[in-house]
């Protein structure tokens, strides 16, 4: 299994950071543009448990699998959604967003994912895998965010 976490300062309120990672899928795509479809299956009222059946675009074949949310915290100070699903039968992910707020418009943003492949020949993969995409998305994450939240503040 392979695990990588990136972290960053994101100068936006946390609730602004939260709406990108827990809220519809118009806002889920500006960070994930390759998730065509997020419908949900089963929704608890503490969200761990929820279900959600989601499709991902990569060029063009598309991947239909089904999302469970496994931890999950929603406090004015602290945030945390922990995903996890199987991508085509082949690998076992889990995706953790963290949030903290540090002031009213600072939120440090902490991102967590692994990957265990369920084939053994999948293995040689993961070798090479690096923390690129990791990087990439916690970036992506902080830049939607922070454009975001100055496109709202300017129009207050």
């Amino acid at each position: 299994m392979k695990k990588w976490t990136e972290e960053t300062e994101i100068d936006a309120p946390i609730e602004e950071v939260w709406t990108l990672l827990n809220g519809s899928l118009d806002n889920m795509q500006k960070i994930m543009p390759n998730v065509v479809e997020h419908e949900p299956i089963n929704v608890t009222d503490e969200g761990v448990g929820s279900v959600y059946r989601q499709k991902y675009k990569e060029g063009k074949r598309v991947e239909e699998y089904e999302v469970e949310t496994v931890e999950y915290m929603n406090t004015p100070e602290y945030k945390k959604l922990k995903i996890a699903f199987v991508l085509a039968n082949m690998f076992d992910i889990t995706a953790k967003y963290e949030l903290r707020k540090l002031t009213d418009n600072k939120t440090h943003f902490i991102y967590t994912t692994t990957n265990r492949p369920l084939k053994w020949f999948v293995n040689i993969i993961l070798l090479f895998a690096g923390n690129k995409v990791t990087a990439q998305f916690v970036e992506r994450v902080k830049h939607t965010a922070e454009a975001e939240y100055s496109k709202t503040a300017f129009n207050v």
